[in-house]
């Protein structure tokens, strides 16, 4: 058995590369992310292709060994080559990602030392710094110092914990369901709509608010929801708000909302994963107003989510949910299991395995400690302030050229569509969007409100600046003059 156990070792440890192969293979990756990084300032936004990764299902998985300088070659042509380039700041579509380098950096060390950051037990000091900067956020929103929350994958996780955590807290059983109310808005981001599912609320009575022309909660209209559902005998018991909504980037009267959350006592969430990291902005308005002023009462949620891979513009894979009741959240995600007895007993800090669904999980919180060590704030807080004010610029500057907007931006999100003088106004662009797309330099994603088709722009790559922006607006120029043309 020994020798059986000896010969298998020699060939488990190629697991080990020698100091020698790790220095070759780090030259090679350093090569290849340098490459991509030096030409991304002129890269496109968008790729179109017809091949689609095809190339990736030919790559088969068996105990040949392959080389690094051959696996990159098809990384770059299947991987890097086609699709969305959110590293790019011409990425004006959806909400952008980001991808400042030591994000990278901290991923690379998190990987290599591979601490586990579940439990206090486990790795302290992992622990502590992830739960130092989820109370430096609940700082920034305004929540007291006993709040917590979790660092999670993004937006979709740190809503669903949210959701859960208050499912329980307002005791709601599952044979109740069915008389529980929760209330939003049309704009709210769809993965609430999956976290509800998810969190067994399926059946329960999901109320759509009505807007105001702005695409916010109408105030007013939730009350009277709430008056009616409580005198039909029904159970109001979540209202979610949005910081930030995807479409428009409009923010919901958080004041006025939490006003009537603690009125009728029900948990009041807000989703600010897009919006939240604008309270860092130092932004004054034309009528002397300031944009923090749009948040006021974030802080009398109970909940939120809030999402650094993008206003911090960290690479994908970094959300985080803000809960001012730790002990309900703890309530509803913690588990004891024999063979974790030795964790039991650390008391300095809470364990992020009993604040979230995730027993295993990555050392995220690396990838967000080590950028702000590194830069510190003001860089963020100024590319924050470029945001807005390119939004801002590019709304007046699309109108000249002959388009329909919607409301001013709040942040750093509008929507604006062509108008021809002849044909459907919908089809044309759609077309539009179609064509910017497949001209690639700059990447724009598309909506509908209220049955009209609504082209977005959303600014948020911390490479996006002036340049990608006039460029933006020729293109559309010459767009429309193309598609007039052929009409």
């Amino acid at each position: 058995m020994r020798l059986k156990i000896q010969k298998l070792e020699s060939t488990a440890r190629q697991l080990e590369p020698t100091s020698e192969k790790r220095n070759e293979w780090n030259k090679s990756i350093q090569s290849y992310t340098d490459a991509f990084l030096d030409a991304i300032e002129d890269a496109k936004g968008y790729e179109y292709s017809t091949r689609q990764g095809k190339g990736m299902l030919d790559i088969s998985f068996g105990d040949e060994q392959k080389s690094l300088e051959d696996l990159l070659a098809i990384i770059k042509k299947e991987v890097d080559a086609e699709g969305i380039n959110p590293a790019s700041g011409g990425h004006l579509g959806y909400i952008p990602g980001g991808g400042v380098f030591p994000t990278a950096m901290g991923d690379f060390l998190a990987a290599v030392t591979n601490r586990y950051a579940g439990i206090f037990f486990a790795n302290p000091g992992a622990v502590r710094m992830e739960n130092q900067l989820i109370r430096w956020m609940c700082d920034l929103i305004g929540y007291p110092k006993t709040a917590l929350g979790n660092l999670a994958s993004g937006g979709s996780i740190a809503n669903l914990i949210a959701i859960v955590t208050a499912r329980d807290f307002m005791k709601i059983k599952a044979k109740e369901v069915e008389r529980a109310v929760i209330y939003s808005t049309q704009q709210v981001h769809h993965c609430i709509q999956k976290a509800i599912r998810i969190a067994g609320l399926a059946e329960a009575s999901i109320r759509l608010v009505p807007m105001d022309a702005r695409f916010r909660m109408d105030g007013a209209a939730l009350q009277k929801m709430i008056e009616q559902d409580k005198a039909d005998g029904l159970n109001p018991f979540l209202i979610v708000a949005s910081a930030g909504t995807t479409d428009t980037g409009s923010v919901d009267p958080l004041e006025q909302i939490a006003q009537i959350a603690k009125k009728h006592e029900l948990w009041y969430h807000v989703d600010a994963a897009y919006g939240g990291f604008f309270l860092l902005a130092d932004v004054e308005n034309s009528d002397g107003s300031t944009l923090k002023e749009i948040f006021r009462g974030v802080e009398q949620s109970d909940s939120l989510a809030i999402d650094p891979h993008k206003g911090l513009f960290l690479s994908y894979g970094l959300g985080a949910v803000l809960i001012k009741n730790v002990d309900a959240q703890v309530q509803s995600h913690y588990f004891r299991a024999n063979y974790m007895q030795d964790t039991f007993d650390a008391k300095e800090e809470h364990s992020p395995a009993d604040l979230s669904p995730e027993l295993t999980k990555h050392f995220r919180g690396m990838r967000m400690w080590l950028p702000l060590q590194l830069f510190g704030l003001k860089p963020f807080k100024a590319a924050l302030e470029e945001k807005i004010w390119l939004c801002r610029y590019f709304y007046e500057e699309v109108q000249k050229i002959g388009f329909e907007v919607g409301p001013f931006p709040e942040l750093s999100v509008a929507i604006y569509r062509y108008l021809p003088k002849r044909g459907d106004a919908n089809e044309f662009n759609r077309k539009l969007v179609e064509w910017v797309q497949k001209d690639g330099r700059i990447f724009i994603s598309s909506t509908s409100l209220e049955g009209d088709f609504w082209i977005r722009i959303a600014i948020l790559s911390f490479r996006t600046h002036l340049r990608q922006i006039d460029l933006f607006l020729e293109i559309l120029k010459m767009g429309v003059q193309i598609l007039n043309d052929e009409s």
